[in-house]
């Protein structure tokens, strides 16, 4: 209690320590004048250098009542923070500096973090895992009899589930909107684990294949509880329609549950078995192994480690396959002897965004770690400069018997409440910033996380911490270092020539600029990489193209009528006022759905290719050129044509060096064998992915005779003038044409090319603003310590001038301080670049990671900043007033 006490009484127990010190130099003074006979004056100089530092002791002896540590942080907190006061404008460009570099880095790990690290919130998600296979083409995907041969399976797993995300057409009276939804089994939510908010779950018993008497049982989420259904009290055993199928409401799951894919929010959940229903004609339960559809996962048992589970799975899947895959099939390549199924860490749950976004954000996460360092040695340079102009209060601190580590922990203090003050505003800044990227990154019905947790916090702390010992570590060390007498003789003015032949300074501003370089370069690739991918190599023009997806599956016409019916809307479409081209395709492009077909050329091998049905006038609708050859008739569109066409890179696969017109494809063997004869040859165009090369494809006409009998078909028009007024009147011909055939969606080609170019648009988007602030921190960089140093050599100049130099010639003398950095840092820059070529040449289409241009643009770009930032105190270097410059010094 007597040691709390004194932290409230601690000014009266320094200020009686401070004069008990004082009684003791008078008491020992007045005995030197009676012993000596000495003047007071005397005695009391041989007092105190007998006693020695008084001001040292003092402090010391107050330790007795202190946290030593803590309260000489708070006061060089403290003195700091008066310093930054009286320098407002470093103040604030160090703030803006430090918030950018911590901030950005912040929202984009937020990104990375809900994406890739936060676990799914769920009781012990880290007992969740996923299954895959060993095959490159369906990897995550699997068939029903798999599904349901690993259920039956549980040695190490306690629930074997499966799901697949489903737009479902919810009907409320008269209207319909679309609504997420997921097609789940039976052991689906007793292994997410958690409770519903009302009734209960979808359970193995509602997973058959003709549900329950009353129809299929549905659970609702609970923001589909409030918004859809009116926050029903006595919503259990509600009937709702979805895709025309009735099912029963049987629980409400809480608002926290998102189910298995975290980049997915369902409001729906149904039986996997009802997907016959939903999805018809389509059936993926009835396809058997020949469907691959449905997503996979698990949960452990209990004591069952993850090490235990995947040294497991070679017994468990060798037998689960048996039993599902017929021996004779393959599957892409696979047969049941080389399939395998594996296991990964399920926590985070299953989302293809990982796939597509892992790698641009990556990069992105490289990118800002640059930037922040970049800020970093912005700031240490602009300390160190700032660090010179107090080498006479440094030197004076020494003198009087301060530690040079206790110097060093003043000077970091700077750096320290710099880099909490960046922190804490980059922390201010990270929500803002992290809703800013989710809609940079996100597409339509994609859902991202950018929220802040403890590992968002922890990673703020992290760059805080380091970014106080890139700011100030080299400054301090720098600045209590060398020849003591010189420092106080030099003081302010740093005339001395130690200051000009400084290597460190020259060394920091010239990595600064070489990072810059580098960043620079790396945005101008991505934007050149974007603007050719978009706008070059598209084998269409998405120009006034709009994709008209019709659904024919609930209306009772099939055959040669539904072909008929098809026939009559197009022809409909095509007298529209605006309208030039339709065509009817089965997979339109970018559409995220492809065919894969097998055939061969005579004498060859089997070859895996892309195939797509379509209608006359598809060609001249996407702008897609026929080189050689011809398109197909009207009457070629009967089940039993034979003739196809292919694009160049089929051309070049099946013939290579060859002309490919007039030649034939076979597929099959034996009886079953085919052959389809090549009557035109088109360009090649972007179907799978926008910065992929252009697929193999094979183009068949539009038939009743495939695999469904109910096809649907997508309308592709291309029109001039204002698509709204279009959009309607192709509206009313379905309804008076077709009533009963709904219009899916409308879509633009030119917003389906923007939303597949999404990450590529982003990622080049991001690193354009992280280039643009690299020039700006460069800028800013080179200014400052160009200022301060030609601040200090004020009285240099004055000489100079005195002596006759010309204005220009000053000039040019404060320009070279900036122009060997620059040149030095722009030289190494390149080098940086060169060498990182193969980082960033994954993410490049139809640009060279050492475009010559791009090169020439970033250094022709930071030339200029290096140009301006000199400019300024150049001028003011050359306007200084000899005759005062003199008087000063």
């Amino acid at each position: 209690m007597s040691w709390f006490s004194r932290i409230f009484r601690r000014r009266g127990i320094y200020a009686d320590y401070s004069e008990e010190l004082r009684s003791h130099l008078e008491e020992r003074a007045e005995q030197l004048m009676r012993d000596d006979g000495i003047s007071r004056e005397e005695a009391e100089q041989r007092a105190r250098r007998a006693f020695g530092n008084a001001t040292l002791i003092e402090e010391r002896g107050r330790e007795a009542w202190q946290w030593p540590g803590i309260e000489n942080l708070l006061r060089d907190l403290s003195y700091s923070a008066r310093l930054l006061r009286r320098t407002p404008g470093f103040t604030a460009v160090a703030l803006l500096t430090l918030t950018l570099g911590i901030g950005a880095n912040m929202a984009v790990f937020s990104l990375l973090n809900g994406l890739l690290l936060k676990p799914l919130p769920v009781p012990e998600a880290n007992r969740l895992v996923l299954f895959k296979l060993n095959g490159d083409q369906l990897k995550y995907s699997f068939c029903a009899p798999l599904l349901r041969a690993l259920e039956k399976r549980h040695e190490v797993f306690s629930d074997v589930f499966g799901f697949s995300k489903r737009d479902l057409k919810y009907r409320d009276g008269s209207a319909t909107a679309r609504v997420e939804s997921t097609l789940v089994s039976g052991q689906f939510f007793h292994a997410m684990g958690v409770a519903p908010e009302l009734g209960r779950t979808l359970t193995p018993n509602d997973d058959r294949k003709d549900g329950h008497e009353s129809g299929y049982p549905a659970v609702v989420s609970d923001g589909f509880w409030k918004t859809r259904l009116g926050q029903d009290p006595y919503v259990l055993g509600r009937h709702m329609i979805l895709n025309d199928v009735t099912f029963t409401v049987v629980g409400v799951m809480p608002a926290s549950f998102i189910g298995a894919d975290p980049s997915q929010r369902p409001e729906i959940y149904v039986p996997i078995t009802a997907e016959s229903l939903i999805d018809a004609p389509f059936d993926g339960i009835t396809g058997g192994a020949s469907t691959w559809w449905i997503r996979m996962g698990a949960r452990l048992q209990p004591g069952v480690s993850f090490a235990k589970a995947d040294a497991a799975m070679g017994s468990i899947s060798a037998s689960a396959i048996a039993e599902a895959i017929p021996a004779d099939v393959m599957i892409f390549k696979l047969t049941r002897s080389s399939m395998r199924i594996l296991i990964e860490p399920g926590a985070g749950g299953f989302s293809m965004l990982r796939t597509e976004y892992r790698a641009p954000l990556m990069m992105i996460f490289a990118l800002c770690l640059l930037v922040l360092v970049l800020a970093c040695v912005n700031l240490a340079s602009l300390l160190l400069a700032r660090s010179t102009a107090r080498e006479r209060e440094i030197a004076t601190r020494l003198a009087i018997g301060a530690s040079r580590m206790r110097l060093v922990q003043q000077l970091m203090a700077d750096s320290l409440l710099l880099a909490v003050l960046g922190g804490a505003a980059g922390l201010a800044v990270a929500p803002l910033a992290g809703h800013s990227l989710v809609h940079l990154f996100a597409r339509k019905g994609v859902h991202l996380d950018a929220s802040l947790d403890w590992r968002v916090a922890a990673f703020a702390v992290g760059c805080a911490l380091v970014s106080t010992l890139l700011v100030g570590l080299l400054p301090a060390f720098q600045a209590t270092a060398g020849d003591l007498m010189q420092h106080m003789k030099d003081g302010a003015k740093g005339t001395g020539k130690r200051e000009r032949s400084s290597l460190l300074p020259k060394v920091l501003l010239t990595f600064e600029v070489a990072l810059a370089m580098v960043l620079v370069t790396g945005a101008g690739l991505l934007g050149t990489s974007l603007y050719r991918m978009v706008h070059t190599g598209l084998g269409f023009n998405p120009h006034n193209l709009l994709e008209v997806t019709l659904s024919v599956d609930k209306q009772p016409l099939q055959g040669a009528s539904l072909m008929h019916l098809y026939d009559e809307i197009s022809a409909r479409v095509a007298v529209l006022p605006g309208v030039r081209h339709v065509g009817y395709t089965n997979v339109p492009p970018l559409s995220g759905t492809m065919m894969m077909g097998t055939n061969r050329a005579p004498g060859g091998g089997d070859r895996d290719d892309y195939t797509n049905s379509i209608g006359p006038g598809y060609f001249a609708a996407m702008g897609t050129r026929i080189l050689e050859g011809r398109d197909f008739q009207a009457d070629e569109l009967n089940g039993k044509n034979t003739n196809v066409l292919i694009n160049q890179t089929a051309a070049q696969m099946f013939f290579p060096g060859q002309d490919a017109l007039g030649k034939m494809l076979f597929s099959g063997t034996g009886k079953s064998e085919s052959h389809q004869t090549i009557v035109g040859l088109v360009e090649d165009a972007k179907y799978a992915l926008l910065n992929a090369p252009s697929p193999p494809m094979v183009y068949s006409p539009i038939n009743a005779d495939g695999a469904f009998k109910k096809p649907d078909f997508t309308l592709m028009v291309r029109y001039t003038g204002p698509v709204g007024p279009l959009a309607a009147a192709i509206r009313d011909v379905l309804r008076s044409v077709a009533p009963g055939v709904p219009v899916e969606e409308f879509n633009s080609m030119e917003e389906v090319v923007s939303e597949a170019s999404q990450a590529q648009r982003a990622t080049a988007t991001l690193a354009g603003f992280f280039g643009v602030c690299a020039l700006l921190v460069t800028g800013i960089g080179l200014y400052g310590v160009l200022a301060y140093a030609t601040a200090r050599r004020t009285s240099e100049i004055g000489i100079r001038m005195a002596l006759g130099a010309a204005r220009g010639n000053v000039i040019r003398l404060v320009f070279q301080e900036n122009a060997w950095v620059a040149g030095a840092g722009c030289v190494a820059g390149l080098i940086a670049a060169v060498l990182s070529s193969k980082a960033i040449a994954i993410f490049l289409y139809g640009t060279s990671a050492r475009d010559p241009w791009v090169l020439l643009a970033a250094l022709a770009a930071l030339c200029l900043i290096a140009f301006f930032a000199s400019l300024l105190p150049a001028l003011r270097a050359a306007s200084v007033d000899p005759m005062r410059a003199l008087r000063s010094e």
